[in-house]
């Protein structure tokens, strides 16, 4: 229990320190979407989080129609930029401060897939969902989805200071070399479709 407390205040203080410096990264990046896509910049999506509450999710919008990537052309490759270094993530900070995520933690997952999960699996809703997690530094979107659900519940069993600083720098390791990144960049994977149909 001591250090559930002292995640969520560390998770605070280094969200709000993160966006504070980032700030004019952002705002320069989330103008420059908002000319070239002639739309909001922000994805926003709702998510299962810890106890199994509904929260928004929010990401830099990174998918746009034929018609702007036309019109735009280096719109497509940067924007596979953005997701494959995870720089459409960054807002999820915002999310960490509100209380819905931690910076380590299972990925939150659409909400169709709730009553799809084993009892097992929706035990990776006992702690607070992560912008980075222990399934994301073994393979992200590349597992599928036993060995992430797998994972996810490991961590809830075993999370610790020690562990979550391991996967904060697996994580910033992965970033200088990116791999297992979905194209798409919004569902996270192929969609969960229930144990019998994903195994």
């Amino acid at each position: 229990m001591g250090y559930v407390i002292v995640k969520y205040g560390v998770d605070w203080i280094v969200a709000l320190v993160l966006l504070l410096l980032l700030a004019p990264v952002i705002s320069g990046l989330l103008l420059l979407l908002t000319i070239a896509g002639q739309e909001s910049p922000i994805f926003s999506q709702a998510r299962v989080g810890y106890r199994e509450q509904v929260f928004t999710l929010y990401k830099i919008k990174t998918m746009y129609s034929t018609e702007v990537l036309k019109q735009q052309p280096w719109l497509g490759s940067f924007c596979r930029f953005l997701r494959q270094y995870s720089v459409d993530e960054i807002p999820q900070l915002g999310n960490v401060l509100k209380g819905d995520m931690s910076l380590v933690g299972p990925r939150p997952l659409l909400v169709e897939y709730l009553p799809l999960y084993s009892n097992q699996q929706k035990r990776r809703h006992q702690v607070r969902p992560g912008i980075t997690g222990w399934a994301q530094v073994h393979g992200r979107n590349a597992l599928d989805w036993p060995k992430r659900f797998a994972l996810d519940v490991w961590y809830v069993d075993n999370y610790s200071l020690k562990l979550d600083v391991k996967i904060l720098a697996r994580t910033l390791a992965h970033l200088i070399h990116p791999k297992g990144v979905r194209p798409e960049g919004l569902t996270d994977f192929e969609k969960f479709r229930g144990n019998s149909a994903n195994q």
